[in-house]
């Protein structure tokens, strides 16, 4: 079924689309959040009110424009919703400003508690990298966006094009850890 057909379906209330999106994105949803620092039940009560809070925004009209898949949708509010729950159980927090802009829904939000020394690096790097680089990386590794929507997203003409820039980011950022490395 097309996402528009799911959201008209959703917005009259159907609870069989309903189960459908939850059953469809419940084991990829539980892989996406096992990076945080959340226990198994908190992770199923999170993605239980993320499913709730989509049919309420469809309902409502809100998905009726959106311009990603409901999947990346549910994904957004159920991160969202973990970072909550992380902030309400002072975990520390350290959000990364210099990336943040217009075209950024969130900021990149790393865990300083749980770093390795690799990871460290890759933060120290990262922060060397053009501001370009930064939101495309960003978006796609941490966001979870897909190629088609970071053109988009950054207006880019060609997917092509946004595939090279990426990988010359890439490129650059292990060029950078191994001079720094």
């Amino acid at each position: 079924m097309v996402e528009k057909q799911l959201i008209a379906l959703l917005k009259k209330g159907d609870k069989d689309v309903l189960e459908d999106i939850y059953t469809n994105n419940k084991n990829a949803f539980i892989h996406f959040v096992k990076r945080y620092s959340v226990s198994n039940e908190e992770i199923l009560d999170v993605y239980q009110d993320a499913v709730i809070a989509l049919f309420e925004n469809a309902s409502k009209g809100n998905l009726d424009h959106i311009k990603c898949s409901i999947k990346t949708y549910l994904f957004s509010i159920g991160k969202n919703m973990i970072f909550k729950l992380l902030n309400n159980n002072n975990k520390t927090v350290l959000i990364n400003t210099n990336i943040i802009d217009e075209d950024y829904n969130e900021p990149v939000i790393i865990f300083d508690d749980e770093l390795t020394i690799y990871q460290i690096e890759l933060q120290k790097g990262f922060r060397l990298l053009g501001n370009q680089c930064k939101k495309i990386l960003t978006l796609f590794y941490y966001n979870g966006f897909t190629l088609d929507e970071i053109t988009e997203k950054l207006e880019y003409t060609k997917k092509d094009v946004l595939k090279s820039q990426k990988s010359r980011c890439i490129s650059k950022l292990k060029s950078i850890l191994k001079v720094n490395g």
